[in-house]
C-alpha cells in the first residue's frame, strides 16, 4: 500500500509523464481509500485546468 507521501509524489509526476500501469493502479487504489489525497488530486487537477486558460508568455 502506498503512503500519502508516495501518492502525492506520483500525482505530481503524472502531470509531467505517464506512469507505468502498476503505479497508476496503486495510486488509484490509494485514492479510493484516502480522502486527503483525493482532495489533493482534485486541487492539482483544478490548478492544471486554470493554468491552461492563461496565455503562454515567452520571456
Amino acid at each position: 500500500m502506498l503512503s500519502c507521501k508516495q501518492a502525492t509524489e506520483w500525482m505530481s509526476r503524472r502531470m509531467d509523464e505517464e506512469l507505468p500501469l502498476s503505479r497508476r493502479m496503486g495510486l488509484r487504489l490509494h485514492l479510493m481509500i484516502c480522502k486527503g489525497c483525493r482532495n489533493f488530486s482534485r486541487q492539482m487537477d483544478l490548478l492544471r485546468q486554470v493554468s491552461r486558460k492563461f496565455p503562454h508568455r515567452e520571456q
